[in-house]
C-alpha cells in the first residue's frame, strides 16, 4: 500500500518460520556494519535502487508470523516490493528436504537443518553493493576488510531517509567509487590492487544492475558461457570465482555458488564432513553430490556450530600506507 510519494508499506507472510537473524545475517559485513541493523523481531537494511535511496523495516513478531514491511525514501516502493526475497520468496527448500535428496546428506548436516528449519537465503536483487563488500574482502583479514567497508560508508556514503535509528547511512554508489583518490583509498586501508578492481566495478555498474533480477544458472557447464551473469562478472578484471560466489550468495540467495579461493573454508568443509583439512579441489569433490545444493549445505556447516582447528600464527594484517 502507497503512503506518499517516499513511504509504502507492505506484508508477507513465509507460510513457514522464519529467523531475522540467521537468515539476514549473511548480509551485516561485521557488527559495526552501518547499513544493516538486527535483532530478534526486527530489521533494518538502507540501500540504493534503481528507484532512488530507501530505508526498509521489518517486523516479525514470531518465527510463524507474518512480516510486516515499513520503507522510506525515493525507492520504497521498489523495497516493499522486493522484500519477500529477503525472507526466502524466492528460495525453494523443498526439494532440499525431499526424503530422496535428504537421504544423501551427511548426519551433521541433517541434524542441523532439523533445528534450523527457520533460516533461508536471501536475495536483495541488488549486486553493486555486495560486490563492493566482497572486493574489500579480498586477501585480507576480516578486521581489515570490515574496517575499509565501514570508512566507505561514513566518508563516501549518505544519510538513509526516514526515521531510521542513529547511525545507519547507504554504501557508497558507483559515481562516489569512481572519484576516489590515492589518499582515499589508502585512508579506509584499501591496495591499489583492490581499488583497481573497484573502479572497474564501478565502470560496469549500470549493466551489471540489469541482471539483478534475473535468474542465475546454478551447477550447470553452461553458467559461465558469454551471455550469462556468471560470465558478465568474470569478464571485470580483478574478479574471481570467489568473489562472484560471494556477491550471488547474497544478490541472488545463490542455492549452490560455494566460495572457491576462501582462506578458511575448504579446510572447515573438510575437516567437519571428514576429519581432516582439504583444499579446494576436495572441498568440491566433497560437496560435488549435493548440486544444486552446495550452499546450503555449507550455510548449514556453517550454522553446526563446528568450529575450524587452528594451527599457527594469525593471518596479519597489511600495511597499505607508503613509506
Amino acid at each position: 500500500m502507497q503512503l506518499d510519494q517516499n513511504a509504502a508499506t507492505g506484508n508477507f507472510d513465509p507460510q513457514r518460520p522464519v529467523s531475522l537473524g540467521k537468515s539476514l545475517g549473511i548480509l551485516r559485513r561485521g557488527l559495526g556494519d552501518p547499513t544493516i541493523r538486527l535483532s530478534g523481531s526486527e530489521a533494518w537494511l538502507v540501500f540504493a535502487t534503481p528507484d532512488g535511496d530507501a530505508s526498509l523495516r521489518i517486523l516479525k513478531s514470531a518465527l510463524n508470523s507474518p512480516a510486516t514491511f515499513q520503507a522510506w525514501g525515493p525507492g520504497a516502493r521498489w523495497a516493499v516490493e522486493f522484500a519477500p526475497d529477503l525472507l526466502g520468496a524466492s528460495d525453494d527448500w523443498s526439494a532440499f528436504d525431499a526424503p530422496e535428496f535428504n537421504g544423501l546428506l551427511p548426519q551433521i548436516v541433517r541434524h542441523t537443518r532439523s533445528l534450523h528449519r527457520d533460516v533461508v537465503l536471501p536475495r536483495t536483487n541488488r549486486i553493486f553493493e555486495h560486490l563492493l563488500g566482497a572486493v574489500l574482502e579480498q586477501r585480507v583479514t576480516g578486521i581489515e576488510a570490515n574496517f575499509a567497508w565501514r570508512w566507505l560508508i561514513r566518508h563516501k556514503g549518505r544519510p538513509a531517509p526516514g526515521p531510521v535509528p542513529e547511525g545507519l547511512r547507504i554504501a557508497p554508489g558507483a559515481e562516489q567509487i569512481a572519484t576516489m583518490n590515492r589518499w582515499d583509498w589508502q585512508a579506509a586501508r584499501v591496495d591499489q590492487q583492490r581499488a583497481s578492481a573497484l573502479r572497474q566495478v564501478a565502470a560496469a555498474a549500470g549493466s551489471l544492475q540489469w541482471w539483478a533480477g534475473r535468474p542465475i544458472e546454478e551447477a550447470k557447464p553452461s553458467a559461465r558461457k558469454p551471455g550469462t551473469l556468471e560470465a558478465a562478472l568474470l569478464s571485470l578484471p580483478g574478479i574471481g570465482p570467489w568473489t562472484v560466489a560471494e556477491t550471488l550468495q547474497r544478490s541472488h540467495g545463490s542455492a549452490d555458488l560455494v566460495s572457491v579461493g576462501d582462506f578458511h573454508l575448504a579446510a572447515f568443509v573438510g575437516q567437519v564432513l571428514t576429519g581432516r583439512r582439504v583444499d579446494d579441489a576436495g572441498m568440491l569433490e566433497l560437496l560435488a553430490p549435493f548440486a544444486p545444493h552446495r550452499q546450503r549445505v555449507v550455510r548449514l556447516l556453517q550454522l553446526s556450530g563446528e568450529r575450524k582447528q587452528s594451527f599457527g600464527p594469525r593471518y596479519a594484517p597489511l600495511d597499505h600506507r607508503e613509506r
